[in-house]
């Protein structure tokens, strides 16, 4: 994808905007969507007591989606906790979900297990619609583990692989997107996250093959990208 610096909606539609500290308040989780109903950013990430204000909030602004994370942040939850947890979080209005794989499974060599963890999640999400993006904390992996799992979420039907929580080490980075695209193919979404804070790193990941980016650093990313291209950029419908 050539991402244009002088086209702010379209950096915006990159991003989800992300707000998963545990200390978030409602107001401001409030914030965030109202933030993203001005940016157009393609979906507010929360954790998934928020999903229902969240979709309320937003429920007339149809191009903004409502994503939430599955067995959040260390994947160690059964599949059926995380298959359980999706199908609410979709119940309360989410239409994205971020699991997290089970680190602990591809570490022990049991890829079985690791298939049946995404597949869970995933299956639960397209039976209602929904997406479902897998959490590989690459900080955690080497790039023989990284490969393993980006194989296994494509065998068990996810629609994206995604770098990092934000709260493991480490984050994206132009290397690990390179080669989870590599793995995947052209046809799954990649989705960097984890220290992207700039237009300049969004930039470069999209390069590499990123199709989504999760940043809590969005306003200030298409702020940058909106000065870039000029005063007059923000003045068409997009925002």
């Amino acid at each position: 994808m050539t991402l244009k610096l002088d086209n702010p909606a379209q950096v915006a539609r990159l991003i989800d905007h992300t707000l998963l500290k545990p200390e978030a308040s409602r107001e401001q989780i409030v914030a965030l969507c109202d933030e993203a109903r001005r940016f157009r950013f393609a979906s507010v990430c929360v954790n998934p007591a928020y999903v229902a204000l969240c979709a309320d909030r937003l429920r007339d602004a149809e191009d903004i989606a409502v994503c939430t994370v599955v067995g959040f942040p260390l994947g160690a939850t059964l599949p059926e906790v995380k298959a359980f947890e999706a199908e609410r979080a979709i119940a309360a209005g989410a239409r994205e979900v971020d699991m997290v794989m089970n680190v602990g499974a591809l570490k022990s060599g049991d890829l079985d297990l690791l298939r049946r963890d995404i597949r869970a999640v995933a299956e639960a999400a397209h039976a209602h619609g929904a997406i479902c993006k897998v959490i590989l904390e690459t900080g955690l992996l080497t790039d023989p583990e990284k490969e393993s799992a980006c194989g296994v979420a494509r065998e068990a039907g996810a629609d994206f692989v995604k770098t990092s929580t934000g709260f493991g080490p480490g984050g994206a980075t132009v290397a690990d997107i390179a080669l989870m695209r590599r793995v995947v193919g052209p046809e799954m979404g990649v989705k960097a996250s984890g220290g992207v804070r700039t237009l300049a790193d969004v930039v470069t990941l999209v390069e590499a093959g990123a199709t989504r980016i999760g940043a809590s650093a969005g306003v200030r990313i298409v702020e940058e990208a909106l000065g870039q291209a000029g005063p007059g950029a923000a003045s068409g419908e997009s925002y």
